[in-house]
Formats: C-alpha cells, structure tokens, sequence
C-alpha cells in the first residue's frame, strides 16, 4: 500500500514523520502507542522514517522531526512539530472523526 493510498481515509490517519536518531520522536512513540489505545478503530497512526522515505517528506515539506500531520480524505487538516502531549492528540483525532 502507498502512502497516498493510506491516506485517502474517511477515518484520520495521524502520521509521525520521525527519524532514529530524533531524541524527541523516541517521546513521541509512548504517547502514540497510548494515543491509538484510547482512540482505538477511529483513526489509523502511521510513522515515516524521514531518513527511509525522504520523497513522501519532502512532499510535505517536513523540515524537523517529529513533524506531526493529521489527514482526513487525503488531505492534511492539521500540522505541528515537535511533541504533542496525548490530550491534544485524542482531542483533535475526536475532533475530525465524526
């Protein structure tokens, strides 16, 4: 499956550009993983390796990691580097899943 196939979703899909080295994407992982338990069949969370996919990166534009981006039908809704705390995250998947 590619990425735009993935994408194209009535559900969100939350997707975690992130990078091996990226001291602050290893924070991101946990909340993530809490992230999907509370939110469950609602949204799908997908993480891309800058470092393995730099094409699927540069299409967005994603200069840091982590760089989050939220979309809905194949279109980003939403964007924030950096870490983002779990309430914010369920909040805005909540938010665009109905």
């Amino acid at each position: 499956m590619t990425f735009n196939e993935i994408i194209q979703s009535d559900k969100p899909v939350l997707v975690d550009f992130f990078a091996e080295w990226c001291g602050p994407c290893k924070m991101m992982a946990p909340i993530l993983k809490d992230v999907k338990v509370e939110v469950g069949d609602a949204a799908k969370i997908v993480k891309i390796d800058v470092d393995q996919n730099p094409s699927v990166a540069q299409d967005f534009q994603v200069q840091g990691v982590p760089t989050l981006i939220l979309f809905k039908d194949g279109k980003p809704v939403w964007r924030q580097s950096g870490v983002v705390p779990k309430a914010g995250l369920v909040g805005l998947i909540r938010k665009f899943s109905n």
